[in-house]
Formats: structure tokens, C-alpha cells, sequence
């Protein structure tokens, strides 16, 4: 790998602003693609109207001038000449640009057309004339320091180095799709000679990207399938049976369904890779216990992770209630738990005397070591990683794994996404539960949300209320849990209790915050979006959010899955200064799986799948919703390729591509 000092221009300064993207080498400051790309073509003035934009190119005439308005205000005015016309050019704050401006210079000029004064107020210039056509220039996400066009400086002298990229599109998909190779298609995305080289380029890179992550995904089936560890149960229905009789209420139909899938997953000798994904409020906790009721009928351990020690800490008070009448010995591992419960609970995981334990990612520590792990359920994690897989590994362990989603994902996008998964929905939900009745309303009309607030605690009602933010901003108009604070003691302060939850809070006084909101001795709650997961009080009947705007769907729909929790008619109001018509959306339905259909066709991918699409998808350019039809073709073409890359396992063309699998199980 070549060292981005040896590229030229690359200073120590440089090289530290280029290490804040995360490029430490010349390769990888290769593969930092522009965001987007300005295309310059000349205006054709008969068309413009006034106040139109305007690119024009032409020779500077006459001397310019500066013009000091006021202190903080100057600007530069001068004549261009295009051969066909002449126009005034107007150029504020850009004295820096004056000494460069100089008559019979060639510049491009970027602005606004003002016609009836023949002038042009410019927002920037470029020196030099457009090519006949068009010129296209590359945009990069920077830092402070760095720009555009420096990056493009320093990228074109790394194409001239002799640089190592592995081509990750085996030779015949290339000929097939007739893709670009890869060497060329770098060189124009950075540097594109013209439109149809740069769709070129993009493709080629944007199909390798979607080859590649389809060929982990069916690698990963292919070693779970392979795995001669996996654990054969056989599990006493009738039983089953007996404790979901016994539950308090009856499962919906879709949770039968899901319930029955994931027990011949757990009979079966292959190991389980089960996503349930489920709107909020649809019964997934459920499902989860009576796998691990499954598994310790078959005298297997298991393990329940939560993403907060709150959601925990929940699961576990839930867990103990459902089995209370059954001899199961539950604990909760948290970074709370004292050392000397800590060596206890570790003790007694590793000697079988544990059968279930829920608690974070503390579950996963070297320390942590189990007699006979069977099934572990990971709830809101997206998916049970690699990296976690690999510690079960490498403690001897290869259990089932059961995730849990509350942030549905269209079917098909599921099914492509997590092709080494086996997905179940639940879409139903329990019985007796009301929809939550969602308003938008404007900022202007907060008198009518206090009112509708009062009514909720005049009936002994719990209510919660979220910000965007922790702290006040001078230069933002986001609201704040500081300022709703004030404004909610302001308004109720004589007549409920308030709370403050937010993630700067230590463990314990989040802890002791939620008990309180818990047991009622908090009415308000005023918090971020930590208690977007999972927190579940049945007495909340309202969920007022400021600056829903800020917000995408997923995540409101998650908020609004804090209330309607029990027969009690729930609301959620969504605040914002503006109309927003995807907020008047969320009026129209409760159905999560319809508000992941919407979000994804307004939002894109980003806010659906949250961290995974930079996590685990690692897609630099292309992107899920725009290029899925690709993303199912290279579905296909990975599948086909890995039986090749299997048998042919000595082949030295596939050894790039070995390189990158191994990746996965860290085998490196």
C-alpha cells in the first residue's frame, strides 16, 4: 500500500486532514468517491428569464473594481465578454479572488441572471472556458481545511501511482454485463471525460459493490449450513403446548405461525438464523420466551441480549413473571451488577446451574462462559454479527441464533438484505389493544396540544415527550429537553411530576428515572430518543414529539410504539413549525410495515436499516433503493459463482476474492 505522503501535495498537515475521513493510504483515498457531481453547462441566454440561474464563460473586460459597502459587506464588479454579449458581473465577499481577476482572463461564472439590469450576481467562479459540451466536476464529503478540489488534486496523482485494487467481478460477469474494467472506471469517477464514461464507471463500481456483499451473504449460508456443530433437539410439543395454554392471553395468528417456524428451526440439525421482525407492540418478547422455554425443555442454556440496560433489565422482570411457575433459574449481567454477583453468575453459567440470562453486550466477555449455550436471542440488534458469532466460536459454542426487530423491512428488501437469514413477520397484534390516533400539528397550535396533555394526566395518565436534542442551541431552533423541561413545569408543573431521561445520564439514574416513570411516580417524561427501544409502560397514554420533522418515519413509528401498550386509546402528537406531508402520512396508518414502504421510497435506505447500511453492507456507492434490480441480478450471480469459487478453491484468479471471505469468520 503506498503511503498518502509519497503522493504529491500530501504534507503532514494534509495527510492528518485526509486521515479524518478515514483514508490512511493511497488506496483507500482512491476509493473515497465524490457524493455527487456538478454538471456546468452553458446557459443558453434566449431561453433565461429574470432571476433565472445562469452558467456562462467568457474573457474578463476592463479593470474590475471593489466596492467596500460596510465593514462585514464588499463586493467586486467587472465585464465579461462571451463573444456573443457582455454582462456586469457581480461578486460579493470574494476580495480574496481580486488579484486573479485581471483583464483577458478566461473564467466561468456561476450565478443568477438579473435581465433587466444585464447582470449577473455570481456565487462562484471558475478560471478557464467550458469545454463544447459539458464539464463535470466531482463533489467529496470533506473536512474542515480540506475541499473539493484539493481532494480531486491529490485523488489524480494517486491514479498516477501504481496503486493495488483487487477487481472483486469475476471475468465472465465482466463480459457479460460488458462492465467497465476497474482501473478505468476508477479514473472516471474521479476524473469523467463525459456523462456516459461517468454512468459507465458507476455502474461497474456500483455492481461490484452488490456482487460482493451477495457473495458474504451466500459464503455465511453455505459455513452455517456446513456447520457439523449445530445442535439437534428434540423438543417435547406437548409441553410447549402446556405453557403457551397457560399464558395470560392468546397468540395472534401470526405469532403461532412464527412460533412453529422457529421450533422446527431449533429440531432440526441445521443451525437457526432466524430474523422476527414485527411491528411495535406485536408480541415478540413472547415468541422469544417460548424458544427459550423450547431449548431449556431440551436442557440447552440460553442467552437474551438487549441493546440498554433498561430494555434488560425490562426483559428480565418480564422472563421472571412468565416462568414463575416453572423451575427455571434466571439472572441479569449487566455493567451494573456488582463484581461479586458477577463471579457468582459466572460460576454458575459455567457449571449448568443458569438456564436463561439476559442482560447487554457484557454477555459476549471473555469471562463469560457457558456449560451447554443452545439458543441466543438478540433483541433490536438487526442482526447477530460476526463478530459475535465468532466469540461463540471460539468458546467452543455454536448455538442458535434468534434476532428480533421492531423496525419492519419491506419483505423483498429482507429476503434480498439478509439472504443468509431466514426472515418471519408478525403483523398482527395482540388482542385488545387500540390504535394510537397520531396529529400533526403545527407549532403555532401548542395551546391545543397543553389541552389535550391535561385531559390525559386529568385521568391519572402517563405521558412522554421528545426532543431532538439534550441541550439548547443558540444557532438552532431545535427544541431541547433542557427547554422543554422549563416549558413543561411551566405549564404542569403544579400538577405532575416531571422527569428527564437522556443518554448523559449515568446507568443508575437512568435506571432510577424509568422505575420511577414505571411505577407512576413520574407523569412527564421529557426525553430523547432513548426510549425509542422497547420501553414498555402500559399506563402511557400519550407521546407528544417537538421537531418531528427531524426525525425519519421508522424512527417516529418506534416512538409511537411507546404508547398504546393496553386498552387504554393512545395519541401521538407530532410537532413541527411547517406542513409536512410525510408527517400528515403517519396520521393515515399504524401499520409499520406501510410507514417502512413510504420511508423507503421518500428517505432511502439510511434511516431504515440505520447503521448497517454503512456497517455491514459497507455500499460506498450504491445504494439498496435505487439499485436494487442490480442487487437482485448480483444476488443470482453470486449464488452461481460461489459453487465455482468452492470447488475451484486452489485457483490463483480467485485468490482476491478468498481474500475478502475470509474477512468474514476473521480467518485471516
Amino acid at each position: 500500500m503506498i503511503e498518502l505522503e509519497k503522493i504529491d501535495g500530501i504534507g503532514p498537515k494534509t495527510k492528518e486532514l485526509i486521515e479524518k475521513l478515514g483514508i490512511n493510504n493511497c488506496e483507500e483515498l482512491i476509493m473515497h468517491y465524490p457524493f455527487r457531481y456538478d454538471v456546468l453547462k452553458r446557459s443558453d441566454i434566449s431561453i433565461l428569464n429574470d432571476k433565472d440561474k445562469i452558467v456562462i464563460d467568457g474573457i474578463i473586460e476592463g479593470q474590475p473594481t471593489i466596492i467596500y459597502i460596510n465593514k462585514s459587506l464588499k463586493k467586486i464588479i467587472f465585464r465579461i465578454n462571451t463573444k456573443k454579449n457582455i454582462f456586469n458581473v457581480t461578486l460579493y465577499n470574494r476580495v480574496y479572488l481580486f488579484p486573479d481577476l485581471k483583464p483577458g482572463k478566461e473564467v466561468t461564472i456561476l450565478g443568477r441572471f438579473h435581465k433587466l439590469k444585464n447582470t449577473i450576481v455570481a456565487s462562484d467562479i471558475r478560471f478557464g472556458l467550458l469545454p463544447n459540451d459539458a464539464k463535470i466536476e466531482p463533489v467529496y464529503n470533506t473536512t474542515a481545511g480540506l475541499t473539493s478540489k484539493s481532494l480531486i488534486k491529490y485523488i489524480t496523482s494517486a491514479l498516477e501511482e501504481e496503486y493495488k485494487i483487487d477487481n472483486l467481478v469475476p471475468r465472465y460477469l465482466e463480459e457479460k454485463y460488458n462492465l467497465m474494467s476497474k482501473e478505468e472506471a476508477l479514473k472516471n469517477v474521479h476524473i469523467p471525460n463525459d456523462i456516459q464514461s461517468l454512468k459507465k464507471a458507476r455502474q461497474r463500481i456500483k455492481y461490484e459493490e452488490l456482487f460482493m456483499y451477495m457473495l458474504k451473504v451466500n459464503y455465511l449460508k453455505e459455513i452455517i449450513a456446513a456447520d457439523i456443530n449445530a445442535i439437534s433437539r428434540k423438543i417435547d410439543r406437548v409441553k410447549v403446548n402446556s405453557f403457551i395454554n397457560k399464558l395470560p392471553f392468546k397468540l395472534t395468528k401470526d405469532q403461532e405461525i412464527v412460533v412453529d417456524e422457529i421450533l422446527t428451526d431449533l429440531e432440526s440439525n441445521k443451525r437457526m438464523n432466524r430474523l422476527v421482525q414485527g411491528d411495535v407492540g406485536s408480541g415478540k418478547t413472547i415468541v422469544a420466551f417460548i424458544a427459550i422455554y423450547a431449548n431449556y425443555l431440551s436442557k440447552h442454556q440460553s442467552a437474551l441480549m438487549a441493546p440498554t440496560e433498561i430494555l434488560a433489565r425490562q426483559h428480565y422482570e418480564e422472563a421472571l413473571k412468565i416462568f414463575s411457575k416453572y423451575k427455571t433459574n434466571i439472572v441479569l449481567l449487566t455493567s451494573s451488577t456488582n463484581n461479586k454477583e458477577k463471579k457468582e453468575i459466572y460460576a454458575k453459567l459455567e457449571n449448568g446451574e443458569i438456564d436463561l440470562i439476559i442482560g447487554t453486550q457484557s454477555l459476549i466477555q471473555e469471562k463469560v462462559k457457558f456449560k451447554n449455550l443452545g439458543l441466543v436471542i438478540t433483541d433490536e440488534q438487526h442482526r447477530f454479527g460476526v463478530n459475535q458469532r465468532k466469540l461463540f466460536k471460539n468458546k467452543g459454542i455454536t448455538p442458535d441464533v434468534l434476532s428480533m426487530s421492531a423496525t419492519p423491512i419491506p419483505r423483498t428488501y429482507a429476503l434480498t438484505i439478509y439472504g443468509d437469514t431466514d426472515v418471519s413477520s408478525i403483523k398482527t397484534k395482540p388482542l385488545g389493544r387500540k390504535e394510537v390516533i397520531t396529529y400533526f400539528k403545527r407549532e403555532k397550535d401548542i395551546t391545543d396540544v397543553l389541552e389535550m396533555m391535561k385531559k390525559e394526566l386529568d385521568q391519572k395518565h402517563q405521558i412522554y415527550v421528545v426532543a431532538p436534542m439534550i441541550e439548547e442551541d443558540e444557532e438552532s431552533t431545535k427544541e431541547s429537553v433542557k427547554l422543554l423541561e422549563e416549558k413543561m413545569n411551566k405549564a404542569f408543573g403544579k400538577i405532575a411530576k416531571i422527569g428527564v431521561i437522556h443518554g448523559k445520564l449515568d446507568t443508575k439514574d437512568k435506571n432510577k428515572i424509568m422505575s420511577d416513570f414505571e411505577n407512576n411516580k413520574i407523569n412527564i417524561l421529557i426525553s430523547t430518543t432513548v426510549i425509542e427501544v422497547g420501553v414498555n409502560v402500559p399506563n402511557a397514554s400519550m407521546i407528544v414529539i417537538f421537531n418531528a420533522n427531524m426525525f425519519g418515519l421508522s424512527t417516529l413509528h418506534q416512538l409511537r410504539g411507546r404508547v398504546g401498550r393496553s386498552d387504554i386509546q393512545s395519541y401521538c402528537i407530532l410537532i413541527a413549525e411547517d406542513s409536512y406531508e410525510r408527517l400528515k402520512f403517519m396520521e393515515t396508518t399504524n401499520d409499520g410495515f406501510e410507514v417502512s414502504e413510504y420511508d423507503f421510497k421518500e428517505r432511502g435506505e439510511g434511516d431504515l436499516f440505520g447503521t448497517m447500511q454503512s456497517g455491514e453492507l459497507e455500499l460506498k456507492m450504491a445504494s439498496i433503493k435505487k439499485d436494487f434490480k442490480m442487487m437482485e441480478r448480483a444476488k443470482d450471480d453470486a449464488k452461481e459463482f460461489i459453487g465455482t469459487l468452492l470447488t475451484f478453491d486452489t485457483n490463483p484468479e480467485f485468490e482476491a476474492f478468498f481474500k475478502e471471505l475470509k474477512k468474514i469468520e476473521n480467518l485471516d
